[in-house]
């Protein structure tokens, strides 16, 4: 196997296949970022002189060749070949010679995973954003094409008081605006440099790491090189926090729909092509899409407690441990926005019952709205309470049905406009066109 590191001995085959595990197959996802993160490396190399400009110009142009092939899905880690950085240097050094061997000066594999990771995170950061966003407009939409369909609402899974579909749709959208902030906090703590803190305690070459900070477009560094490397695992847990809060607002979102979707309560219908049958039940439509997102979403909210319990015990410096965290965190982000693509596409597609409330069964949770209707007409609020109480168990409660909820974020007032405008203020402050530029210009210098 080719190894940056080896010597002169050779290690025991099954040994290098326990240390290497699933190595090899994760690092396929860091394939670009490590190109990328190469090319702001040697690009300030040549700046403090362990490059020539004859040399950077050559290897910018093979570094950008593989990128492509990348993004063409054609990038392979050879058999043999330890990790993506061994790969990657392996085809500069079969294009270019020697020259290819000069580009890991003045950094280690764990700074150069550490990038790797953080330009990975942040990219599916914002495609989850992007995703997000999308699900938001879909219960956006479906709020204000339902808000004046009433349906009951619930409290100890009992029929309690007077909802809408409106409220109901918009309830997520809030809760994926909120979940945005926990999104954005993440993306904030992951587009940092960690390039140049090496194994973790810096070089004696006067690398100039501001420099590649500005290339890679990240916000800032993470300064203290001892810091930059007990990032590992923090980061991927803090992130995975953020994940978490969106998976949790799906998985409830994927109950609710599941439980109005049963004949029982009849509220809601899903599209049908959302729906799989019984091998012996005929009449069965079951809503097999949500029920997998909702075990996936469930599944997702343990990731903080798996990369917890990975890292939570290690002392300062960088451990072996620490690749096992790549096998639950990389795949995640391909999970979730999976989920929530079908969520959204069910949401657009589902169909709300507007007639629910010709069930009688139902009157019995305008109860309050009489109460209040007696207690403003003087009557006070405990003998109303008592008045209205005892009518319905005499069975001779009549309900009206004509509700006037005005105030804030109520069923006459969803305040859909100021929740898109929280949602559309935190998508601003991600600053996604400033990395969007940088990512540009770097792969754009080595037509210079």
């Amino acid at each position: 196997m080719n190894k940056l590191w080896e010597k002169n001995f050779e290690v025991n085959a099954e040994i290098e296949r326990f240390t290497v595990g699933r190595d090899r197959e994760m690092d396929l996802y860091l394939a670009p970022y490590d190109v990328m993160g190469s090319m702001a490396h040697i690009t300030m190399l040549e700046s403090i002189g362990l490059l020539e400009k004859d040399e950077l110009k050559p290897l910018l142009r093979e570094l950008r060749n593989i990128y492509d092939t990348c993004q063409r899905g054609e990038f392979v880690i050879e058999e043999g070949v330890e990790d993506v950085h061994s790969q990657v240097e392996l085809m500069l050094t079969r294009k270019l010679g020697d020259m290819g061997k000069k580009i890991h000066s003045g950094r280690s594999r764990n700074d150069q995973v550490l990038v790797d990771l953080k330009l990975f995170t942040r990219q599916q950061l914002q495609e989850v954003a992007e995703s997000v966003k999308v699900l938001f407009d879909e219960l956006q939409q479906k709020s204000e094409q339902y808000k004046n369909v009433l349906m009951p609402g619930y409290t100890h899974l009992q029929v309690a008081m007077p909802s809408s579909f409106g409220l109901w749709f918009g309830a997520y959208a809030e809760s994926l605006a909120d979940d945005m902030l926990f999104l954005q906090a993440a993306y904030k703590l992951t587009n940092r440099n960690p390039l140049g803190s090496a194994a973790g305690y810096g070089s004696s070459f006067p690398l100039r790491r501001q420099m590649t900070t500005d290339l890679l477009g990240f916000d800032s560094m993470d300064y203290n090189v001892v810091y930059a490397q007990m990032g590992r695992g923090k980061m991927e847990r803090n992130v995975s926090f953020a994940l978490a809060s969106i998976a949790g607002t799906v998985a409830k979102m994927a109950f609710d729909a599941c439980l109005f979707n049963s004949q029982n309560f009849s509220f809601v219908k899903l599209p049908k092509e959302c729906t799989t049958g019984s091998s012996i039940m005929p009449h069965k439509k079951n809503p097999d899409v949500f029920e997998l997102i909702r075990a996936k979403m469930n599944k997702l909210q343990g990731l903080p407690q798996q990369i917890t319990l990975i890292m939570n015990n290690l002392p300062v410096g960088y451990f072996r441990d620490l690749q096992i965290i790549k096998e639950v965190f990389l795949p995640a982000f391909d999970e979730l926005k999976d989920c929530l693509q079908m969520a959204a596409y069910i949401i657009n597609k589902i169909e709300v019952n507007e007639h629910i409330l010709d069930n009688p069964m139902y009157d019995p949770m305008f109860s309050v709205e009489e109460v209040n209707r007696l207690a403003a007409s003087g009557t006070p609020f405990r003998d109303a309470y008592k008045q209205v109480g005892l009518a319905i168990e005499a069975g001779t409660f009549t309900p009206c049905k004509d509700i006037h909820h005005t105030h804030e974020g109520s069923i006459g007032n969803l305040c859909n406009e100021q929740i898109a405008r929280l949602m559309q203020a935190t998508l601003d402050g991600f600053g996604f066109e400033h990395v969007s530029e940088a990512e540009k210009k770097l792969l754009a210098s080595c037509d210079a």
